[in-house]
């Protein structure tokens, strides 16, 4: 049986807009809002370059990485071609108002994929 966590009122993202969700391990969550106030939640990774899905644009059922502009399916997180890749989705529902994510999706996926880096290569000294 599915155990669900509430995470966030609907009203809490912006239509077309994001919101992360932070977890004990792992890349946060994002959970993105269309225009017809479905909500949708993926891993904030984008599957080409790591770049934070969550500062994309969403438009329709879609959001477009801020990095390079790869378009990222909502419902499961496919690229659209003539890009490939796709990030992972959790499931998300609404009720009353609310919404929740699966407690153990969020404790068991993607926990090991590394963040992204960001700023100058750091060099190690010999």
């Amino acid at each position: 049986m599915t155990e669900w966590v509430n995470v966030c009122s609907v009203d809490d993202i912006a239509p077309l807009g994001s919101r992360r969700v932070a977890r004990e391990r792992g890349i946060a969550v994002a959970l993105f809002r269309t225009a017809d106030d479905r909500v949708f939640a993926l891993l904030d990774r984008c599957p080409h370059k790591g770049g934070p899905l969550s500062q994309g644009i969403v438009f329709g059922d879609s959001v477009a990485c801020p990095l390079h502009n790869w378009t990222i399916a909502l419902a499961d997180g496919q690229a659209k071609a003539p890009d490939h890749g796709c990030t992972v989705p959790f499931a998300c529902k609404v009720e009353g108002g609310d919404v929740f994510l699966d407690v153990g999706e969020l404790a068991t996926r993607a926990v090991d994929l590394a963040p992204p880096v960001a700023g100058p290569r750091v060099r190690e000294h010999c």
